[in-house]
């Protein structure tokens, strides 16, 4: 699942309040309980047409360069699962009314003498990983600066082409939160059904939003159950690439997904990316202290460790990782 390089200019949504790290935990097999729930939609549906159902949900899940993707950490984590899953591309939004060419610039790429111009896009892959509960849609692309109703029309008809059940929406946005503690995440979704399987609230932010908010609240409206997913990273070092929250993300989407995923090399680089930052905080005394701070903030407010149900989580993905990672 290659891709161009990820846009470095992200400015992301901010959600007026930083997601806590605790957020991030969810009940114990959600997965299994996620599927069945999609599964019964699915079942009523396509009973009201005459179809059989699909005897694994599909899921689509999607994150876009630009606003909502601080550090190129959301793409990152879709791109990178969709490597691990082993998933091949079925289509492309490809539109060039969707996009100021002057702003989402098109690249040039030489390959074995071979040079080409790759135009912003859309891509869309399938993945039908072995052991998961779902079969999964990828959608990876470049947020469009033009007819974005249009183009949020354009991907839920390939949704409903390829019998998606649920959409995750995933983006990244800034916030002050330090880089020495778990990257905190947030999920909400406007599905009540949903709100109750994963304990969380309705999406609460008012204000600018990104074409990850149109798309989740446009779902929503058209009776697809959709989830959001935010990382939140630290500002200071807001730059692609933000491999910690990448790695954050991915975890998430295992839980959620019930997906093992081979995460040593993403794993490395976060570590190397957290002592890289550590030796540019020690080299200034104010971010140094400013660092501090968040920590002693966060402290207080967030003891995700110590919780029961952060620990049973991270037992489950012990057990799951036991087994060998998708292929």
């Amino acid at each position: 699942m290659s891709e161009e390089t990820p846009s470095q200019d992200s400015s992301p949504e901010d959600s007026g309040e930083t997601p806590a790290a605790g957020d991030s935990t969810l009940p114990e097999g959600f997965a299994q309980r996620f599927a069945e729930h999609l599964r019964a939609n699915q079942t009523a549906a396509t009973t009201g047409e005459g179809r059989p159902a699909r005897s694994r949900p599909t899921v689509m899940v999607m994150a876009f360069e630009g606003w909502n993707d601080a550090g190129a950490a959301a793409s990152s984590a879709v791109r990178a699962v969709g490597q691990a899953c082993g998933a091949e591309l079925i289509g492309k939004v490809d539109d060039e009314g969707y996009y100021d060419y002057q702003f989402s610039r098109p690249k040039v790429r030489s390959s074995g003498g071979h040079r080409e111009i790759i135009w912003p896009s859309t891509k869309i892959y399938r993945a039908r990983p072995a052991r998961a509960a779902v079969d999964l849609l990828l959608v990876h692309g470049v947020e469009p600066s033009f007819r974005w109703q249009a183009f949020t029309a354009d991907l839920l008809t390939r949704a409903a082409e390829n019998d998606v059940s649920g959409i995750i929406l995933v983006g990244a946005l800034l916030a002050d939160v330090p880089h020495t503690r778990p990257i905190p995440a947030s999920l909400s979704s406007e599905d009540v059904a949903l709100q109750e399987i994963l304990d969380i609230d309705e999406p609460s932010y008012e204000g600018p939003t990104g074409i990850v908010g149109v798309l989740a609240h446009t779902a929503a409206q058209a009776g697809l159950p959709a989830v959001s997913l935010w990382a939140a990273i630290p500002h200071y070092v807001g730059q692609a690439p933000s491999p910690k929250a990448q790695l954050a993300i991915m975890r998430e989407l295992e839980d959620l997904l019930g997906l093992t995923l081979d995460e040593s090399e993403v794993v490395e680089d976060a570590e190397a990316w957290e002592r890289g930052v550590d030796d540019l905080a020690e080299e200034d005394t104010e971010i140094a202290d400013y660092v501090k701070r968040l920590e002693e903030a966060t402290d207080t407010t967030n003891l995700p460790e110590a919780s029961g149900e952060a620990i049973a989580q991270e037992f489950e993905r012990y057990l799951r990782r036991r087994k060998r990672p998708e292929s």
